[in-house]
């Protein structure tokens, strides 16, 4: 907590505020050292003031009880317990920003991003274990499908293989071969398999989040579909060649995006899907282009995710000064070498 603090104790003194208030989901998750603190997505139950004169936390007596048994460590701030029909806002006395402000609030989101954009050693630990994790959960639900299931299926068998390790789904898309070509973020539904098969997981634990995308084939790829997904690993190849420790986040999207017309994608294929951007406690903090002016730092983890021609490759990496680290790593799945990289393949 005392790192954590030292950064937002910065920013209170350089936009000269009294208090911070956390509301958004990543900045708690993060500022709470993993804490879960949605029981709805997206609403959290709880909000922190960060003052200079020390914290407090508030939330409901419905929540108080399994925050403190369950989820806060000895480092949390003093929690207030408010009936649970009270809203949670509280006045700060003085000027104070927050992530999500209300009238009379500074906009401070943009410093809280910057403020948790590089791990720790001890997040960066927690967040491999959880890439590693999600990716066999990826490739546990995938090798169980078979040709006949619907979507639905394999999303469940998704759920089930992350939930076993301790994670939970946040998104959760599967396509098979009928819808693949079509939908670029393809809820599954009740649709069949049939030869080919997607699932795209992202997973939280520790309020720590992964991006994982693998795709398996229920007969050998005919020649054109091999070589359009090898042709996609180029562009993600690209991608990764680009993210290093002070990178213009732009210049990264530019490399790669323009891998897409160098190996006989449309040149506006991209246009299509975003292609990621920086991640770690949100699935993506933003979603990156060629005009982004933001800069990679040593630690900050990134999730690009290029497509065309009904395939995705996707995994999550952490920058470095030199070579990105992927930090979902499948020893198990089927690879192949691309720019001296091991791969996902399409599991055949």
């Amino acid at each position: 907590m005392s790192s954590r603090r030292e950064r937002l104790e910065a920013i209170l003194v350089a936009r000269g505020l009294d208090a911070i208030v956390l509301r958004d989901g990543a900045n708690l998750a993060w500022y709470l050292a993993g804490a879960r603190v949605h029981v709805v997505a997206g609403t959290p139950i709880l909000e922190v003031t960060v003052g200079r004169g020390g914290d407090e936390l508030r939330t409901s007596a419905i929540e108080a009880p399994r925050l403190a048994a369950e989820e806060l460590d000895a480092d949390a701030p003093g929690v207030r317990v408010l009936p649970w029909w009270e809203p949670l806002d509280a006045p700060t006395g003085g000027p104070a920003g927050s992530d999500l402000p209300r009238p009379g609030e500074a906009d401070v989101a943009d410093d809280l991003m910057t403020a948790r954009a590089a791990l720790g050693p001890e997040e960066l630990e927690r967040y491999r274990a959880l890439c590693r994790d999600s990716a066999a959960a990826a490739a546990a639900a995938l090798r169980r499908a078979r040709p006949g299931d619907s979507e639905f299926a394999l999303a469940g068998r998704a759920a089930r293989e992350l939930y076993e390790r301790g994670i939970e789904p946040i998104v959760m898309l599967v396509a098979g071969a009928e819808r693949l070509p079509l939908h670029r973020h393809p809820l599954p539904t009740g649709a069949m398999l049939g030869d080919l098969a997607m699932v795209v997981v992202n997973g939280r634990r520790h309020g720590l989040v992964s991006a994982v995308t693998r795709m398996r084939a229920f007969r050998p790829l005919a020649a054109a579909a091999r070589a359009r997904y090898g042709a996609l690993l180029e562009v993600e190849a690209a991608y990764l060649g680009a993210t290093r420790a002070g990178a213009r986040i732009g210049d990264i999207v530019a490399a790669g995006t323009a891998a897409y017309a160098e190996h006989g994608f449309a040149a506006d294929e991209w246009q299509a899907h975003h292609q990621g951007g920086p991640m770690g406690y949100a699935t993506r903090d933003y979603l990156a282009h060629p005009g982004t002016d933001d800069v990679a730092t040593a630690g900050r983890p990134f999730g690009w995710n290029p497509s065309a021609g009904g395939f995705k490759v996707e995994d999550t990496i952490v920058a470095t000064d030199g070579e990105p680290e992927i930090v979902s790593p499948d020893p198990d799945w089927p690879a192949v070498e691309v720019a001296g990289r091991q791969r996902p393949d399409v599991l055949a």
